[in-house]
């Protein structure tokens, strides 16, 4: 994709977080399937012992924040692993490849990290693009009523086998 615009990932910083909030809420105002609370989770998984900071990245043009991409801690069986939640782009800025700039970003980062796998609850038609498929497939469960094809795993290690079990997330979902 080429693109004609300055955009750097890096990681959140404390003075981003306001202007995070604010896009969050934007991004996820008109989503089909939200609970409207995105933006108050963000704080809630920063201020939790599974808040992984360099995996709390944003897409800056500029000043200017485009997009954001957290994941945190949880665990499938016993076995630790990371949930990519929440994806965020600037609804004047979506389908531009500001997420996949930052799925591919987190997701070299988490490898890097040892991290063998992400679990995410979204559209199956958007994550598949990244790798995720049913986690159902590999035997892990959700902690929650979801449609199947919604809750999705992605290997970020192909010499690692993919745990299974029942996931569990960190209390910040409140869950």
């Amino acid at each position: 994709m080429k693109q004609d615009f300055d955009i750097q990932i890096r990681q959140e910083r404390q003075e981003d977080y306001q202007q995070l909030r604010e896009l969050i809420r934007e991004a996820f105002a008109l989503a089909e399937h939200s609970d409207g609370d995105e933006q108050n989770l963000i704080e809630r998984i920063r201020h939790s012992s599974d808040y992984i900071p360099e995996l709390s990245l944003v897409a800056v043009s500029g000043d200017i924040i485009l997009g954001h991409i957290m994941f945190s801690r949880i665990s499938v069986g016993q076995s630790e692993a990371i949930a990519l939640a929440p994806l965020s782009v600037r609804t004047d800025w979506q389908r531009k490849g500001i997420g996949r700039l930052l799925v591919t970003a987190a997701h070299g980062l988490a490898l890097k990290m040892g991290y063998s796998c992400s679990v995410v609850l979204g559209n199956p038609d958007y994550y598949s693009k990244f790798g995720y498929e049913k986690a159902s497939n590999y035997g892990i469960i959700a902690p929650f009523d979801v449609p199947d094809e919604y809750y999705m795993v992605c290997t970020l290690d192909k010499n690692c086998d993919i745990p299974k079990g029942y996931v569990k997330y960190s209390d910040a979902f409140g869950l």
